[in-house]
């Protein structure tokens, strides 16, 4: 295992630049990721979100709009706002083609008030976000209260430290391939040493979980995707509640976490 980075670590602070700095070279690089756009397909769909137009969704962490087109896959015509805090990211996606209904906004998750970006949205994605903020349940309440009573979220993330196998097909795919190919297509791989050591950092699926039913979402259950991604990279669902927000204790009891077998992602 390489030892530790010699350069300074990037933190949630520093990430928007870093962005900036990798965004020409962003979109090359997660399409060698067999089943990247597919995975995102997938948790967008399994948000249920019914087809047809005058749906508002927010696809928080929209980076180069992977994410936003996803949700567009899942329900043709919908009004998408898509937020990220790297403005050359945003600059990237700007320079795809979109359909009407479809905007970009700079912005911290924190600020979106300020930025303009007010609720209530009728479903949000938030594709590897969580696991970047300062403070992800101060992040997770915030969607909370920016969706619809009764809409959903979908947090598509990493999450591999309840697992010693997925650790160690996400320490070989990161050091075997990830980080030297982020070196080699962007000339660093400050940022891609970063997502190793973020991810290796980060919640177990349980404990992602909990953290969305402290911010008040319920009906919380967790999927996971095919390939060597399998319990590695996951689905977190929840949604607000349709009434009044349930008491601190009722937030706290967590529906049975649904983990299909390998290879058989179920979409809801």
């Amino acid at each position: 295992m390489p030892g530790p980075d010699s350069s300074r670590p990037l933190g949630p602070a520093s990430l928007p630049r870093a962005f900036d700095a990798h965004a020409r070279s962003y979109d090359r690089l997660v399409a060698a990721n067999p089943r990247y756009h597919d995975h995102l397909r997938l948790s967008a769909r399994r948000m249920g979100l019914a087809r047809g137009s005058g749906l508002r969704l927010l696809d928080v962490g929209c980076g180069t709009g992977a994410s936003t087109a996803a949700l567009l896959d899942a329900v043709p015509g919908a009004q998408v706002v898509g937020v990220d805090a790297s403005a050359e990211m945003l600059a990237q996606a700007r320079r795809k083609n979109w359909p009407p209904g479809v905007q970009f906004v700079h912005s911290r998750l924190e600020d979106l008030d300020r930025a303009g970006v007010t609720g209530p949205f009728d479903g949000i994605l938030a594709a590897y976000l969580v696991r970047n903020l300062a403070d992800p349940d101060a992040g997770l309440r915030a969607m909370h209260d920016l969706l619809r009573p009764g809409a959903p979220l979908a947090v598509h993330e990493y999450s591999a430290r309840d697992s010693l196998r997925s650790r160690m097909v996400w320490d070989a795919v990161c050091w075997g391939v990830i980080i030297p190919m982020g070196r080699l297509r962007s000339g660093s791989g400050d940022l891609y040493r970063y997502l190793w050591r973020s991810v290796r950092a980060f919640d177990g699926v349980r404990s992602v979980a909990e953290r969305m039913g402290r911010a008040g979402f319920i009906d919380i259950r967790t999927q996971t995707v095919t390939g060597w991604q399998t319990h590695i990279v996951h689905t977190f669902l929840g949604r607000r509640p349709a009434g009044p927000d349930p008491s601190p204790g009722a937030a706290d009891e967590l529906a049975d976490l649904e983990t299909p077998p390998v290879g058989t992602p179920s979409v809801d």
